[in-house]
């Protein structure tokens, strides 16, 4: 019984921390999508493709490489 809470701790870390990072990236990818909006807006388009690219590489990250393929796969029991 006592080591109930341990065990639930060990699964439910991990979890956590995933949904953390996929949240970040995530809205760290919008943020940088957005600047690059922004930069095009101004006329500097190399800093917008640099922007774009690394907001496409965030968002992929945080959406589906943890948010999907992390997050859903140990909430859902599917194998990774």
């Amino acid at each position: 019984m006592g080591t109930a809470i341990p065990e639930l701790l060990a699964e439910l870390l991990p979890l956590v921390a995933y949904t953390i990072a996929a949240g970040v990236l995530t809205i760290g990818g919008f943020a940088a999508e957005y600047a690059s909006m922004q930069h095009v807006g101004a006329g500097e388009t190399t800093v917008a493709f640099w922007l774009a690219a690394i907001g496409c590489v965030m968002l992929y990250a945080g959406v589906y490489g943890l948010g999907y393929q992390k997050v859903l796969a140990r909430l859902f029991g599917v194998a990774e």
